[in-house]
């Protein structure tokens, strides 16, 4: 590793610290030159002024850094995906295709993993769930679970969700979880935001483990940007600011379930004022979304 890698790698609070160190030392070293060779008195005490009032700065920056590293809500949003497709499903959208969106019970659902590449080797560690039913999110059902990956968490997933190889040392690995997680789903519609990355991991595993998810599917990302074209930014975050929803646990599997079922409770009034009331047709806009969002990728 060369020095500038070593740059490249080093926290943003150690490269902010030497950059004030410099600054620092460049201030003390004008201040005593200036004093040298104007042959003025107390160059001492100018000294002291700018060790304190860099230093001052300094911790106050370092601070707020140092809150910021820990505040969840700052980090960006998981990468939009678009190519994995979740609406073939012509079995069950022609039984309950026709039925109203609101009539129907859904599990809102988000995993944390130890990357974003679930075809290289990427791992579920945390697979959460809630239930909404009648319109209403029965946050006494949920499911929440810590999964064992069997393989290393890197640090920089580490920095989303703060799930260690300590804490999920002693947990289940998926292929006794899935079972669990899919008995809580039953038959019910799932949602998720950017669902086809949480979904690519489920399906990924149901050759090891026996579990079929073929169940139909909302993606909260597509119906926003089916309901709101003209917002460029379509994170979980963006969303429930617009919607008025508070956001707690952020990149957590369950806080995310939780936002998300928000989110998607104000999105079926949304939905339905613009012609959308059933669950066939809610995957038709979907559906022609996904399809415009992947082809915009390749220009």
């Amino acid at each position: 590793m060369d020095h500038l890698d070593v740059f490249k790698t080093m926290p943003l609070r150690r490269l902010v610290m030497l950059a004030f160190f410099g600054l620092g030392s460049a201030m003390l070293a004008v201040v005593w030159g200036a004093w040298f060779f104007l042959g003025a008195g107390g160059h001492g005490t100018g000294a002291v002024v700018v060790v304190i009032l860099v230093g001052g700065f300094w911790l106050a920056v370092d601070r707020l850094l140092a809150a910021r590293a820990f505040d969840k809500n700052s980090l960006p949003s998981r990468p939009e995906y678009t190519n994995f497709d979740i609406y073939d499903h012509p079995k069950h959208l022609e039984e309950l295709g026709g039925r109203d969106l609101k009539s129907l019970t859904f599990v809102v659902f988000d995993t944390e993993t130890t990357g974003l590449r679930p075809s290289h080797g990427d791992e579920i560690i945390s697979i959460a769930g809630v239930r909404i039913v009648g319109g209403e999110i029965k946050t006494g059902e949920a499911f929440s679970r810590l999964v064992n990956p069997g393989r290393d968490i890197p640090r920089a997933s580490i920095r989303f969700h703060g799930i260690t190889e300590d804490m999920v040392r002693g947990e289940a690995p998926i292929k006794d979880v899935l079972p669990e997680f899919r008995d809580f789903i039953g038959d019910v519609v799932l949602v998720a935001h950017n669902a086809a990355f949480d979904m690519k991991f489920l399906k990924l595993k149901e050759r090891e483990t026996g579990i079929v998810f073929d169940h139909l599917v909302l993606d909260s990302l597509l119906l926003s940007v089916f309901l709101e074209p003209e917002s460029a930014n379509h994170g979980l975050d963006a969303i429930a600011e617009r919607l008025g929803v508070t956001v707690e646990g952020r990149h957590t599997a369950l806080g995310d379930s939780l936002a998300t079922a928000a989110v998607f409770l104000r999105m079926l009034s949304m939905l339905e004022t613009r012609g959308v009331r059933t669950l066939g047709q809610a995957i038709q806009v979907s559906s022609r979304i996904s399809h415009v969002r992947e082809r915009q990728k390749q220009f």
